[in-house]
């Protein structure tokens, strides 16, 4: 993770990514757009993973990253169609996913879905752009003949979390419930490691090929897969450490990423006493 990334994702999860605070960062690196059909682009970089779907009657993306990549998004989105951007699905309600909603919102008409938990996060924090409509289960959207389903699966990353399925094109976006460098369990927001598993089991039963993960490169469904069973072998390895009679802060400290691939980080660190409680349950 870059600096500047870094810097702006400890704003988002503080609650004080606003004006003043972003003027505080210099303005973000460039963002690289990635290929994965004809009419499905991928914007990776500073903030979450974007997908970007063209149809003859609009755009229709998912997630917006940060505040300040408002601007490539909509320019990246304007190159690829004339079109207006008629929909925006959030995956989950953090900063680094909603963070554009208010200022894309403001470029055009644009329609904001997202999960009700999501949507009730957003309002309870204060933060701009708020979705207007908000589902349970799932929802469907249609556009120039091609199908986005947005459904939840239950908890996983957050309360709220919803996998977009784009089944034309054989694809799914995971926002963060598939993070290439691993895990954040946001306890504060109703994640849970235990539930995060069938959670993934859901999506798994889903007929793709491809996954764009809230974080890091264009992958495959076998790849998703696997991170389902360390998701469980984490949850595991923490329990076996729980069982052994080590204190919550010792269990933490003995806690090793490194037989998953991933690296000990501060999202992790932060989650792991959260976790020892879930499975002491």
């Amino acid at each position: 993770m870059n600096l500047w990334n870094t810097r702006a994702l400890g704003l988002a999860l503080a609650g004080l990514a606003g004006a003043l605070a972003w003027s505080q960062l210099p303005p973000p690196p460039p963002l690289n757009l990635i290929k994965i059909a004809d009419d499905l682009h991928m914007l990776e970089g500073s903030g979450g993973n974007v997908a970007l779907l063209t149809t003859s009657e609009g755009t229709i993306i998912v997630d917006d990253k940060f505040a300040p990549n408002v601007p490539q998004i909509y320019e990246a989105a304007k190159k690829l169609s004339d079109k207006p951007i008629r929909y925006l699905l959030n995956t989950h309600h953090h900063g680094d996913h909603t963070g554009g909603n208010a200022g894309m919102m403001a470029k055009e008409p644009t329609e904001i879905l997202a999960h009700a938990n999501a949507r009730d996060r957003m309002i309870k924090g204060a933060m701009p752009g708020v979705p207007r409509i908000g589902y349970r289960d799932g929802i469907t959207v249609g556009l120039g003949g091609v199908e986005v389903r947005a459904m939840h699966f239950g908890r996983g990353h957050t309360d709220g979390d919803a996998v977009v399925f784009l089944p034309k094109h054989r694809v799914v976006h995971m926002g963060d419930l598939y993070s290439v460098a691993g895990p954040f369990i946001d306890y504060s927001s109703g994640g849970s490691a235990l539930e995060w598993v069938s959670t993934l089991d859901g999506a798994l039963a889903l007929d793709f090929d491809t996954v764009i993960p809230g974080h890091g490169p264009v992958l495959k469904k076998a790849d998703l897969r696997e991170y389902r069973n360390k998701i469980a072998a984490m949850a595991k390895q923490m329990k076996d450490l729980r069982s052994k009679g080590l204190s919550k802060d010792d269990a933490v400290k003995a806690f090793d990423p490194k037989p998953l691939g991933w690296e000990p980080g501060r999202l992790l660190a932060r989650a792991l006493p959260g976790l020892y409680d879930e499975v002491g349950k």
